[in-house]
C-alpha cells in the first residue's frame, strides 16, 4: 500500500496551509521516503480513516496509522533508521521538544492573529462555516475584530524571530550544519503564514528568510 499523508487545504486543493502537515512533508522529504499527499478540508477530516483523529497531519504508512506531527516524526525515525536521521540522537529530540513549545506558544499565536481572516476567506463555504463556529470562541473575537490587529502583529512579527535570527549567526540551521526536524517545526509556522496570504513578513535580506529557504532546498534535492 502507498504511504499516505492527508494535509489541511483550502478551497484550493493545491492551497495546504497548515504548519503541522508542513513538518511532516519536510521531515518525509528529509527521509528520502515517497508518499502521496491527499488533500482534505476541515469538515471531511472526521471521516479519514475510519474517524482515526480528529486533526491531520494523519500518516498511513503500510498498515500503520499515525497522528500528530512530532508522533509522525518519532515513527519515521524509528521505523526508517537508515534514512537521514530527524534528531540526531537524543538530544535533538529534546532539543526539538523545546523549539516546538517556542514556536507554539510564540509564532503561532501571532500568525494566528495575522491569517485568521485570510484563512477563513480561502476555504470553502462548508469549512468556513465550521472555521467561524470553532474559532471565534477559542479566540475571544470575532474574525473580523481580530483582523483589526492585524497590521500591528506583522509589524512586531519579525522581533519574535529574534533567537533564531541570533544563533544563525553562529551556524546555518538549527540542526547545526544541516537541519534538523527542530527547524522543520518553525519552517512549518513560517509555511502557514506564506501560504495564507504573508509573504511579505520578512525582509528579503532576513537570514531568517533566508535560512527558510535553505530549508526547503534542501528537502526540494534530497
Amino acid at each position: 500500500m502507498a504511504r499516505i499523508l492527508y494535509s489541511l487545504c483550502g478551497d484550493d486543493t493545491d492551497n495546504r496551509f497548515s504548519p503541522h502537515c508542513w513538518k511532516v512533508v519536510q521531515a518525509l522529504r528529509h527521509k528520502g521516503l515517497d508518499f502521496e499527499e491527499r488533500a482534505v478540508g476541515f469538515t471531511e477530516i472526521p471521516a479519514l480513516e475510519n474517524g482515526f483523529s480528529k486533526t491531520v497531519p494523519i500518516l498511513r504508512d503500510g498498515d500503520r496509522l499515525i497522528a500528530d506531527s512530532f508522533a509522525i516524526a518519532l515513527y519515521l525515525e524509528q521505523t526508517y533508521p537508515d534514512a537521514p536521521s530527524l534528531f540526531a540522537g537524543e538530544g535533538g529530540m529534546g532539543m526539538a521538544r523545546f523549539v516546538e513549545a517556542y514556536s507554539q506558544s510564540t509564532l503561532h499565536p501571532a500568525i494566528t492573529r495575522i491569517a485568521v481572516k485570510n484563512i477563513h476567506d480561502m476555504l470553502a463555504p462548508v469549512d468556513q462555516a465550521y472555521f467561524r463556529k470553532s474559532r471565534e470562541p477559542r479566540l475571544g473575537a470575532t474574525l473580523e475584530e481580530i483582523a483589526t490587529g492585524r497590521e500591528a502583529e506583522i509589524a512586531a512579527f519579525a522581533g519574535k524571530l529574534a533567537p533564531l535570527r541570533t544563533m544563525l549567526t553562529h551556524q546555518p540551521f538549527i540542526g547545526g550544519n544541516t537541519p534538523l526536524f527542530a527547524d522543520y517545526i518553525v519552517f512549518g509556522a513560517l509555511k502557514w503564514a506564506f501560504t495564507t496570504g504573508n509573504s511579505g513578513l520578512l525582509d528579503a535580506n532576513d537570514p531568517v528568510l533566508n535560512w527558510f529557504e535553505r530549508c526547503e532546498l534542501v528537502t526540494e534535492t534530497s
